[in-house]
């Protein structure tokens, strides 16, 4: 099992900076965005996906970057852009210029009913689109989980890995986040 999960270290939660704000409302490290939904409970264990996009660089993952006849329903399908690990969390830079998915994309995922985007940077939209797409999602009862890291331990090189996915979100209730442990095997 791979914990796929970023540590949060008084570092860390020091290299926030004026985003320090997002930890009081769940969004510190390895979170869900689940805007005020509550994550239920059978989304804990799913079969996975991990797609590798680094090719993708700070662009936008469009539809054409992955093979999207692999995504099934009830899926977590997680994307590595290996940007958490090329520029580190928590700085202005990882928040402000983190590669995107395309609104096609997410919406194709969505149409497949999957259960869970999982991301390896700030948010699966930067700036103003994050908090609308976010509640678009779980709108469709799909959860994004932002900060993932060590994917490319999973991948090993290939373009995409099948996996299980388990999923360990904090039970708080009236917040837009909730952070989470992530394991895959």
């Amino acid at each position: 099992m791979t914990d796929i999960t970023l540590c949060v270290t008084p570092k860390v939660r020091e290299s926030m900076g004026q985003n320090q704000w997002k930890a009081f409302t769940g969004h510190l490290g390895t979170h869900f965005d689940v805007m005020d939904k509550v994550f239920p409970m059978e989304y804990a264990e799913r079969e996975g996906i991990i797609f590798d996009v680094s090719r993708v660089g700070d662009g936008e993952v469009q539809i054409s970057d992955i093979d999207l006849t692999l995504v099934k329903a009830d899926m977590a399908v997680i994307f590595a852009t290996g940007f958490i690990e090329k520029v580190g969390y928590g700085n202005p830079t990882y928040f402000k210029e983190h590669p995107t998915l395309s609104p096609e994309l997410i919406d194709a995922l969505l149409l497949r009913h999957i259960s869970i985007i999982g991301v390896d940077c700030a948010g699966v939209r930067r700036g103003a689109e994050h908090p609308p797409m976010d509640q678009h999602c779980a709108d469709h009862d799909v959860f994004i989980v932002e900060n993932l890291c060590h994917l490319g331990d999973v991948l090993q090189g290939r373009p995409f890995a099948r996996c299980h996915v388990h999923t360990y979100p904090m039970n708080f209730t009236g917040m837009t986040g909730l952070p989470c442990r992530v394991a895959v095997d």
